[in-house]
This record gives structure tokens, C-alpha cells and sequence, in this order.
């Protein structure tokens, strides 16, 4: 499919099956991830691959959602503003290339058939207190990942503002 297919493809899934991801697939997302441009190239985040059911049931305490502790794999996205760049003015680009990153996480998920959904209104603390995560990592998303559960109905939110309100164009 085109770009253009893929990325109105791409949506929020909520409701998983218990369908394992493939190591190949992973492999090919994590290799998305890994291709994701960054400011200065400095890639400054670091993506933590959590699959095992304690360790999601762990982590499912960070967000106690019912449908995102049925995800069969969540992938933590952390930024390191250390390592980012810093504009002269200081404004931090490590959140830009973090999300730069995860866009392509869930377009490859998206392309493999894979749902993902991001999640940002979780308990930080407790998740990096989980993951004992060093103070310069800073837990950004969860990632949850898996295959869409077919049988029950998923409305998706596909309703998109109009171009005017979105563009401007300075000729």
C-alpha cells in the first residue's frame, strides 16, 4: 500500500486479541524505530520491549486501563533530554524526536498488522520507579501492541478537521 493508504490506515486500538507478535515482525518494527530521523542525529531516546505477562501486568499498574493490560506487548518510549539537541534558545527537541520515533513504530505495527495505540496519561513515578529507570530517562508513551480483536466493534475516530482549518498557505 502508499504512504498515504498506511497513515489512514494507522489508528487507536483498545481492544486486543491474545495473538502472540511474531519475533520478525517485532524485529522489523524495532528496525522503524531505529531508522527515525532525530535532531543532529543524536537520537536521544531509548524504547524498552516488555513482553513477558508479569512485567505487563506490572506495568499495567501505570495505566489501569482493563483493555491495555490485554496488549500482548508494550514498548516503553523514554526520551533523554541530556542527550537531545537544544536549540540556542534552549527549546529541547528530545520529545519531537521521541514522537518522530514512535510515529514509526506504529506505521510499521500498522503496515504488519499490528495495533498500537499511544498512551501518555500514565502514573510516570510509578513507571519509572517499575522500570528503574536511571534520572535521566524519562518515560514519554507506552506503547501497547497487538492484534486487533476483530469480533467485537472498534469505532474509530476518523473524523479529520477540514484543510482550511489546518493550512495556511503565504504566497
Amino acid at each position: 500500500m502508499n504512504f498515504l493508504e498506511l497513515a489512514k490506515q494507522r489508528h487507536s486500538v483498545r481492544n486486543f486479541s491474545n495473538k502472540e507478535i511474531d519475533s520478525e515482525s517485532l524485529n522489523y518494527i524495532l528496525s522503524a524505530i531505529q531508522s527515525a530521523p532525530s535532531a543532529v542525529n543524536f537520537q536521544p531516546y531509548q524504547f524498552i520491549v516488555i513482553t513477558k505477562p508479569e512485567m505487563l501486568e506490572q506495568l499495567a499498574k501505570c495505566y489501569a486501563r482493563e483493555w491495555f493490560a490485554k496488549a500482548p506487548l508494550c514498548i516503553v518510549a523514554c526520551g533523554n533530554h541530556n542527550q537531545g539537541w537544544h536549540r540556542q534558545d534552549g527549546k529541547d527537541h528530545t520529545d519531537i524526536d521521541v514522537a518522530i520515533a514512535v510515529d514509526h513504530l506504529t506505521l510499521a505495527a500498522t503496515e504488519k498488522g499490528i495495533g498500537t495505540c499511544w498512551v501518555c496519561n500514565f502514573d510516570e513515578q510509578q513507571c519509572r520507579k517499575f522500570l528503574q529507570l536511571p534520572e535521566n530517562l524519562e518515560p514519554i508513551a507506552l506503547i501497547p501492541l497487538g492484534y486487533e480483536n476483530t469480533t467485537e466493534h472498534n469505532e474509530r475516530h476518523l473524523k479529520r478537521k477540514e484543510w482550511t482549518d489546518l493550512f495556511s498557505f503565504m504566497q
